[in-house]
């Protein structure tokens, strides 16, 4: 069969059903715009995790003159006990850097991150503890280092920032799955809005197939225009959703990561690598549903 005579009843099957080839092309676009979305939404949640697990660290707070915890009732933690603690903290064979932060540097340090709140304005150095910043070579190890040192005299808390991340994360895994499951839903609507539109056009070409049917035409060249129109449509709707995502990542680029510069984002490959998906996604669902629809409709 020449490829001139298929690409001519292509394009003569995209034009009469322009109307529903339109709605084919949107439905897909947004469909794969909408799952594009959920892979890049994995990307980024992915990309969030290797960044804050890599600068999590086990604060160690020591005891203060404001200190609550039975293991402050004798006071004040004594240069002593801080030294101990230090040299415990460098036997660990898990921790890979010890830092001390003192009292100064800590309201140094909570100036800088709330110089533009007023509650900036209403703390004294007294007020907040001194500390040891714990750095693991494996965050998840945290356990170590809470059985050591929880409740020793001189500390007041052992605090892991994991545990305060892992929240966070598991909401951004809910957005996620939820994205990634409206994308998948899409793409379902997406294929059967494609196995209704062959279906219309297998109905308002039933002349010209009969016609091939009578001169011995294989089943397989008069199914072919028609599972030639639904790829193109879903190519087509696939180019809209690259450029959406494409914008999408601009926009984060320009806009978002210039005033969220406390984190990082996802890159260009996480864009192409997810079109690529996107790509095969679309093509899988649209030759799935013209050939399960021409089956049943375009018999010979």
């Amino acid at each position: 069969m020449r490829a001139r005579f298929v690409m001519s009843e292509v394009g003569i099957g995209l034009r009469r059903n322009l109307t529903m080839t339109f709605a084919v092309i949107v439905t897909v676009a947004t469909s794969l715009s909408l799952l594009g979305f959920g892979l890049l939404s994995n990307s980024q949640v992915g990309v969030m995790k290797d960044y804050w697990y890599d600068k999590i660290e086990v604060s160690i707070y020591l005891c203060g003159d404001l200190s609550e915890a039975p293991s402050c009732s004798a006071g004040k933690i004594t240069i002593p006990q801080k030294d101990q603690i230090e040299q415990d903290l460098k036997a660990i064979p898990v921790v890979q850097n010890v830092f001390y932060e003192s009292q100064a540097d800590a309201f140094k340090r909570f100036q800088e991150r709330f110089k533009d709140s007023a509650i900036a304005q209403n703390v004294t150095p007294d007020q907040l503890p001194e500390s040891f910043r714990v750095k693991l070579k494996d965050p998840t190890q945290f356990a170590v280092i809470e059985s050591a040192f929880s409740g020793r005299p001189g500390v007041d808390v052992v605090q892991d920032q994991r545990a305060i991340l892992e929240k966070f994360f598991r909401l951004l895994n809910v957005l996620r799955n939820g994205a990634l499951f409206i994308g998948l839903i899409s793409v379902l609507t997406a294929a059967l809005l494609i196995s209704n539109t062959i279906r219309i056009a297998a109905f308002n070409r039933r002349r010209e197939t009969g016609v091939m049917k009578l001169v011995g035409a294989s089943s397989f060249s008069i199914q072919l225009p028609f599972l030639l129109e639904s790829i193109f449509s879903a190519i087509f709707g696939w180019a809209v959703a690259l450029g959406l995502l494409s914008g999408f990542k601009v926009l984060i680029d320009q806009r978002v990561a210039p005033l969220l510069t406390f984190t990082r984002f996802f890159g260009w490959d996480a864009v192409w690598i997810a079109s690529l998906q996107l790509l095969a996604v679309g093509l899988f669902v649209a030759a799935l549903a013209s050939l399960i629809t021409l089956r049943r409709f375009v018999k010979v």
